[in-house]
């Protein structure tokens, strides 16, 4: 009989003895949280109560074209790490705000983006104050999450139709382990388990690399075929999936110490970095080619997020070095002046460069919400490694 196991907390993240943060980690990181704390004090006191996806000509666009709703949780997360970073009450009750302003949507079955939106938000508002009652909203939402889940096919499918598995769902998945942890519910363990499982099984290639999109016949349940909504082709190479996919695998590991789900987020970040190299930046399709847009921001915002976590995952001692030192290469990248808005003040957004959907025409060459968030998020980690106590 199968078994699903849940670790009783997600594994710590320990880097290599000896490996430090390059000094010139640290200026770079100041800039950006300067960045980050004037762009988002201004978008929040410009447009109070909106939750923008990406900007138009560098503007935030509120009203613009949104495809599916699941960023609402990520202006809120980067209030949630303002406020510990700067220690201002501004932030601080900002972010409580904008927390209770999606609340609401922990019993949003439409979509299948709900570990963004309260990993996010309700998450870090239990980890400032050690609530509880701030948790029971997370696992509700994880409830919610999971209530989706296509038994035929084994998987939790995307927002567009039930025959339809995005990679992006791996990123969220988290939060369904967190509930089966928090309650003990095996059927929240299994469907968190076959849901990777399926994911790993169909969505990533012999080579690492990771399909967007996957369709099922709902009927019995079969895999049918690789498909994209937002790479180049059905065969391409997405690379914001791709980080999705190194990182949320890498998150499955921690909740549940399932070795396959750290190989998997190991071929899929070393897909990453051999297919991105110096450039540390991937355009938004590896596939495509001569592409018209060199950079895809929030893919490498997320990259670094997701490969930090697995050099702290990772026993190989060189191996772990690597994903630390790529990671940190990246950020690094993203803090230069032609990434990082810091000397633009008409330039609303934190990191320009990223793109919604190609295909769609919506947010092309500008900033997006999680790019925003996921940079900071990152920045953040290794900050706190680097400077302990600061």
């Amino acid at each position: 009989m199968a078994t699903y196991p849940i670790l009783p907390e997600p594994l710590p993240l320990a880097l290599p003895d000896g490996w430090t943060v390059p000094a010139s980690f640290a200026p770079a990181a100041d800039l950006a949280w300067r960045t980050a704390e004037a762009k988002v004090r201004a978008l929040v006191e410009r447009h109070p109560d909106r939750f923008p996806l990406y900007t138009q000509g560098g503007a935030w666009a509120v009203d613009a074209e949104a495809w599916t709703n699941w960023c609402e949780g990520f202006l809120g997360g980067q209030l949630w790490m303002l406020a510990d970073h700067t220690g201002e009450a501004w932030f601080r009750e900002r972010a409580e705000h904008y927390s209770r302003l999606v609340e609401h949507r922990k019993d949003d079955r439409a979509v299948h983006d709900l570990g963004f939106v309260f990993w996010s938000t309700w998450r870090r508002w239990y980890e400032a104050t050690g609530d509880p009652a701030r948790d029971d909203v997370v696992v509700y939402a994880g409830r919610t999450a999971a209530s989706r889940f296509v038994e035929r096919g084994r998987y939790l499918p995307s927002f567009l139709a039930p025959d339809s598995l995005f990679i992006d769902v791996m990123m969220n998945v988290g939060i369904v382990f967190h509930a089966a942890r928090r309650t003990g519910d095996p059927d929240l363990a299994r469907i968190a388990h076959e849901h990777c499982l399926t994911t790993r099984r169909v969505l990533i290639r012999g080579d690492g690399s990771a399909s967007h999109e996957g369709i099922f016949d709902l009927a019995d349940g079969r895999f049918l075929r690789q498909t994209t909504q937002q790479g180049y082709a059905d065969d391409g190479s997405w690379a914001r999936g791709q980080a999705w996919a190194l990182y949320g695998f890498g998150t499955a590991y921690r909740h549940s110490g399932d070795r396959r789900f750290l190989d998997t987020a190991r071929a899929c970040a070393d897909f990453y970095i051999e297919r991105t190299g110096d450039r540390l930046v991937p355009p938004n399709d590896w596939e495509e080619p001569d592409p018209p847009r060199r950079y895809e921001s929030s893919a490498a915002a997320a990259a670094a997020g997701g490969l930090w976590q697995l050099a702290g995952l990772e026993q190989n001692s060189a191996r772990a070095r690597g994903y630390a030192d790529y990671a940190v290469r990246i950020l690094t990248r993203l803090c230069e002046g032609d990434f990082l808005a810091h000397d633009d003040p008409a330039w609303e957004g934190v990191l320009k460069h990223a793109s919604y959907h190609e295909a769609k025409g919506l947010g092309v060459d500008e900033s997006v919400m999680w790019g925003d968030y996921w940079f900071l998020d990152a920045i953040a980690a290794v900050d706190a490694f680097a400077r302990p106590g600061d």
